[in-house]
């Protein structure tokens, strides 16, 4: 089972935590690939931490859907359905489009600025052909919106589905294009302007835009 050496070392303090969120990366991004079985002392060398925390947290991605464990066999990284999208981006769309609307009344100048620098990051990403990235700076863009909307109940469901959406587009090499560069800038704008309807659809269709673009990967 190969593991990265180049991460940073867990601390005693926040060692379930820290182990938790590299595992769950590591799975996302493909480093532990679908299928791979994990051995959890290996793991807890890696990250320099007890088994404890190793177990406690391949529990909860068992709980998430990332992992499967088998009681005394082996525990295994979980097979990626494709179909899935389909459940999963509709409603993320929907969810993402009402933050957008609630975040209206929040928005300061600072915010709007981080939206468009962030949005920047992300055109120099698409338009250089640094795809990885620009998935990562894509919802980085949108974590802003959620977070401006100040409600933890879309922030805490959005990251779930987020999580495995992230994990659908990394694993399936999804390119953004310029398309998703304009919305985002519409986005902006619309926000600025504080037109909720429009904005809500927008990116809505920001975000469902992507079930196409996923399903045109299996026609080539």
């Amino acid at each position: 089972m190969p593991i990265p050496s180049e991460h940073q070392k867990t601390t005693r303090k926040t060692a379930k935590e820290s182990a938790f969120n590299q595992l769950q990366q590591w799975i996302i991004d493909g480093t532990l690939q679908p299928g791979e079985k994990l051995n959890d002392v290996e793991l807890a060398d890696a990250l320099g931490v007890s088994r404890t925390p190793i177990r406690e947290s391949l529990q909860l991605l068992e709980v998430q859907g990332f992992v499967k464990m088998y009681p005394g066999k082996a525990t295994q990284v979980t097979e990626v359905n494709k179909d899935s999208i389909n459940d999963l981006l509709p409603p993320l769309a929907v969810l993402q489009a009402l933050a957008a609307e609630l975040a209206i009344p929040h928005l300061q100048e600072e915010s709007l600025r981080e939206l468009v620098q962030t949005n920047e990051r992300f055109a120099q990403a698409v338009r250089s052909k640094d795809y990885y990235s620009a998935l990562k700076i894509d919802e980085e863009f949108h974590q802003i919106i959620v977070d401006i909307a100040c409600n933890p109940y879309i922030h805490q469901i959005i990251s779930s589905l987020q999580t495995h959406v992230r994990r659908l587009f990394f694993l399936n090499s999804i390119i953004l294009t310029e398309k998703s560069i304009d919305e985002h800038s519409k986005i902006i704008e619309l926000l600025k302007e504080g037109k909720a309807d429009l904005v809500s659809s927008v990116m809505r269709e920001n975000w469902l835009r992507a079930i196409d673009e996923f399903r045109s990967l299996e026609t080539e």
